[in-house]
C-alpha cells in the first residue's frame, strides 16, 4: 500500500473481545476495516448499509469451504436422523457455522430444538471439538478447517455430515476514502506470499458483492424454523407426562410443581 499511494502506511491491528465488540467497532468507524465471517457481515450491513466487501478469502482457489457435525470416535451415531433425543453443541450464537447454517441444516433433516435433549452455545470451534470428543455432546458444529486440526492433534472425533458455507469477507467501513479502499483491494487480491497467506489458512482472495452472501441470510432469516420445528409433537409430549404424573384423590404423595417441570424438560 505504501508503494501504490506513494506514502508511508502503518496498519495497526485491533482484536474485538468477540463478534459484537467487532461489528459495533467496523459500523461507527472506529476501525477502518476488518475480516469478519458471513453472519457477521450481514449483522453489520444491517446496521451500515454503506459497508463494502473488500475480498473473500479462498480455500482450495474456491469462495466456499464447509461446516461439519461432529461426533465422538466411538459413537454408534451415522446419521443426522439419529440425534433425535441426543444433545448437541453449537459454536457462538452469532456464528455462521456454529448457529445459523448447522441449525438450519438440522431443520432440514427433521431435528428441530425441540428433538434434542439438550444443546448449548459454547463459543470456539474447538472447544465444540473437544467437547464432543470427551463425550459431553452427542455430536456438535464446528468449521472444516478447526475439524482437521483437531484430528491432526489427536483428538477422537468423526465427520457424520458437511454442509457448505461461504468463505470469510474483508470489509471496508462507510466514507473509506476511495484512493485507500482501491490501493487495499489491490493489495489483497494480489497477495501471493505463501507464508502470510498459510498464517490466514486460505490460498488467497477473490472479488466478491454482497450478493454472494445471500445464502447466508436465507439461514439467518429461517432460523427459527429450527426452534418451531416438531414443537407441537412436543408439547403434547410435556402434556402427556404432566398427566401421567397427575395427583389423584388417592395419592399420599402428589407430584410437586418443580418435579412435573423435571419430568416435562427430559421428555
Amino acid at each position: 500500500m505504501t508503494k501504490k499511494l506513494g506514502q508511508e502506511v502503518n496498519i495497526r491491528m485491533q482484536l474485538a473481545k468477540n463478534y459484537q465488540q467487532g461489528i459495533e467497532h467496523l459500523t461507527a468507524g472506529k476501525v477502518d476495516f476488518s475480516r469478519f465471517g458471513p453472519a457477521s457481515y450481514i449483522e453489520a450491513k444491517k446496521s451500515n448499509p454503506d459497508l463494502s466487501v473488500l475480498a473473500v478469502e479462498t480455500i482450495d482457489s474456491r469462495k466456499v469451504f464447509y461446516g461439519i457435525i461432529a461426533t465422538a470416535e466411538d459413537s454408534d451415531l451415522k446419521s443426522i436422523a439419529e440425534l433425535k433425543g441426543k444433545s448437541f453443541a453449537f459454536g457462538d450464537q452469532q456464528s455462521t457455522i456454529g448457529r445459523y447454517l448447522s441449525q438450519q441444516y438440522l431443520a432440514d433433516n427433521g431435528i428441530g430444538a425441540n428433538d434434542l435433549n439438550h444443546f448449548e452455545y459454547l463459543g470456539r470451534h474447538d472447544i465444540v471439538g473437544t467437547r464432543v470428543g470427551a463425550g459431553d455432546f452427542a455430536a456438535g458444529a464446528l468449521n472444516e478447517s478447526t475439524f482437521r486440526k483437531l484430528l491432526s492433534q489427536g483428538e477422537k472425533i468423526k465427520e457424520i455430515a458437511r454442509f457448505p458455507n461461504v468463505t470469510k469477507p474483508w470489509i471496508a467501513r462507510s466514507g473509506l476514502d476511495p484512493e485507500i479502499y482501491d490501493a487495499l483491494q489491490t493489495c489483497l487480491l494480489e497477495i501471493t506470499d505463501e507464508e502470510s497467506l498459510q498464517r490466514l489458512k486460505i490460498d488467497g482472495f477473490l472479488e466478491s458483492t454482497d450478493e454472494d452472501f445471500n445464502v447466508i441470510r436465507s439461514a439467518i432469516d429461517d432460523n427459527d424454523r429450527f426452534f418451531s420445528l416438531n414443537k407441537d409433537t412436543q408439547n403434547t409430549k410435556q402434556s402427556l407426562a404432566k398427566k401421567a404424573n397427575a395427583p389423584t384423590k388417592q395419592a399420599q404423595n402428589p407430584v410437586t410443581e418443580t418435579e412435573m417441570a423435571d419430568i416435562s424438560a427430559t421428555e
